[in-house]
């Protein structure tokens, strides 16, 4: 069976750091039981620690939803698949080639380190949304809850994943199918 994860990061004291945290808030209120056997929807914050060690169990899909400074209009969604080919290139010996802080989630060191240890994540996926405030500005100390443009993507950020997930589900399900003789079912 596939194994998925939804993984939502980011500060909730950040003002539009919190995207990947109200997705998976939202995600859990549109399906309170209706998860795969093998899905997990969590929210991870800032705990990057605690990402690496459910990445490192090794899962197919890991969906990453955080948000994503690539310079478009606030609210703009985007759907990235990182590369991690050779990401611990270059590092030998058995410890991680980053430290990794218990309480901050950098997605990028977190999938290093993954890589680096040995754990294996078959496809991964970014779930990014273009922040308009982290409420850091002019000396600010942050703020909480999101921006109207960055509110208004959470549900087509749900959509998506669920798109997502249904579509690993039909594709585990056309590959598992597979073809039986035809006595198979016969006593």
């Amino acid at each position: 069976m596939t194994s998925i994860l939804v993984a939502g990061v980011g500060n909730v004291f950040l003002g539009d750091d919190g995207f990947g945290v109200e997705v998976v808030r939202r995600l859990h209120e549109r399906h309170t039981d209706a998860w795969p056997p093998d899905g997990r929807v969590i929210d991870y914050g800032i705990r990057g620690i605690d990402l690496y060690y459910a990445l490192l169990d090794g899962v197919d899909l890991a969906i990453l939803v955080d948000a994503t400074h690539r310079g478009g209009a606030p609210g703009t969604l985007y759907v990235i698949e990182p590369s991690v080919t050779n990401m611990g290139e270059g590092f030998q010996g058995d410890a991680s080639p980053v430290l990794l802080s218990p309480h901050d989630l950098d997605p990028a060191k977190v999938l290093q380190a993954v890589q680096a240890m040995g754990g294996e994540v078959g496809r991964i996926v970014l779930i990014g949304c273009e922040p308009e405030s982290l409420g850091t500005e002019d000396g600010q100390e942050g703020r909480m809850g999101l921006s109207a443009p960055v509110a208004a993507a959470v549900d087509e950020a749900v959509d998506t994943i669920e798109s997502m997930i249904e579509s690993m589900q039909a594709q585990t399900t056309v590959v598992n199918a597979g073809s039986m003789p035809q006595g198979h079912w016969r006593a």
